[in-house]
Order: structure tokens, then C-alpha cells, then sequence
């Protein structure tokens, strides 16, 4: 996508020279965002920072952070009730569901009901403007209706996902509930600050977490 080069590129000049986190890079790092899988794909090699002693690829946290802020001001653009988040995934149900209450977006959380993005006489249709899935693999359906649909697609990515279909990535732990808690609270926070409202912003960390 254009736009998205175009944001990617100017980025890039933002953040030469020292770079600053947008919370300590501790933080990241307690959260689990930077533990992948013991696989990697070669669309997810740019965003690995190395490979541990057990075999676990391990991602760059500085590089997520970068694109939680590049996501931010991608979606910032958008009619907040147009985006629609997706989680297939049992640990990114609530955190999603909460960055959309926290936005203004929709969520729709567990199975995702074919036909949803792609057939107007489904009950369930809608027509979002931008998609954000938590797992693109596990939120297939998503992705490939919104790429039938041309709608940009956002992804939580980790060091196994194929990309081929993101028109944006956000290199992560999905998997883990403290990785997804963590990304989806500063992503929501993020995009309220691009769009000046971060004074409506009172979510703690622990609001997006999803319960055992």
C-alpha cells in the first residue's frame, strides 16, 4: 500500500539518531513481547533479533515499538467505528475487545463467520475501513476476506507468521497473555495520542488483561 510506504518512510527519518521507547524496553521484555517461536519464515526475518540456546527466535523489541507508532498514525486517520479487530485467539479476545472500546473501533472476537466482510446480504456484514488481526494465521478468514475486499490489514505478528497478505506488521508475541495484554493497551494508547484525545485514555494495563 502507498500510504503505508509512505508512512514507513517517514519513520524511518523520525527515528534516526537516538531512539526513545515508548515505555522502558524492561517492560517489553517482562511482557514476554520478545519471545517468538522456534520457527521463523523469511517475511519475519527483518524483525528477529536473534536466535537462543533452546532454539526460540527472539524479536527485536525496538522494531515493535516502531510499528506500534507507525500503526498509531495509520489508524489515527481512520473514523475510529471503522476499524474492526479480530482475535481468534483465546488471550487476545479481551485485550482487542478492549482496545476497540478504548478507540471507539469493533471488535469481533472467536470464531470469525465467513461471508462477514465479503457477502452484503449476510446478516452479520459489515464493511470496515482498516482490519487488525491478532494472528494472521489464526485469523485467516479475516485477512483473506479483507484483502477480497481490499481493506488494509494491520497484523500482530511472530517469528512463524507469513505476511504475504499484512499490509502492515507489528512483530510480537502473539501468543502469549501478557505480550497481547501489553501491545493492545500501548496500541490503543498510541492511537488516541496521535488523534490528541490521550486525556480519555484511563485503561490500566491490567483492564485489557485477559482472566485465567
Amino acid at each position: 500500500m502507498i500510504e503505508v510506504k509512505r508512512l514507513e518512510e517517514d519513520e524511518v527519518m523520525q527515528v534516526e539518531g537516538e531512539y526513545e521507547t515508548l515505555m522502558p524496553i524492561d517492560e517489553y521484555l517482562a511482557a514476554g513481547v520478545h519471545i517468538g517461536t522456534q520457527q521463523k519464515t523469511n517475511d519475519m526475518m527483518p524483525y528477529i533479533y536473534r536466535v537462543r540456546t533452546d532454539g526460540l527466535y527472539v524479536l527485536d523489541v525496538q522494531s515493535t515499538d516502531k510499528r506500534i507508532r507507525l500503526a498509531a498514525k495509520f489508524l489515527a486517520k481512520y473514523e475510529p467505528s471503522r476499524i474492526l479487530v479480530v482475535s481468534a485467539r483465546q488471550y487476545g479476545q479481551r485485550p482487542a475487545t478492549m482496545f476497540a472500546k478504548a478507540i471507539g473501533a469493533k471488535a469481533l472476537v472467536g470464531r470469525f463467520i465467513p461471508n462477514t466482510l465479503t457477502n452484503p446480504a449476510f446478516r452479520g456484514f459489515t464493511e470496515p475501513d482498516a482490519l487488525i488481526a491478532t494472528d494472521p494465521s489464526g485469523d485467516a478468514q479475516a485477512v483473506n476476506e479483507s484483502v477480497d475486499a481490499g481493506v488494509p490489514v494491520l497484523a500482530l505478528c511472530d517469528t512463524n507468521n507469513m505476511t504475504s497478505n499484512v499490509d502492515l506488521v507489528i512483530p510480537t508475541n502473539n501468543k502469549g497473555r501478557k505480550a497481547l495484554t501489553l501491545i493492545y493497551w500501548l496500541l490503543a494508547r498510541q492511537v488516541l495520542r496521535e488523534r490528541g484525545e490521550e486525556s480519555r485514555f484511563k485503561y490500566t494495563i491490567s483492564d485489557f488483561e485477559m482472566e485465567f
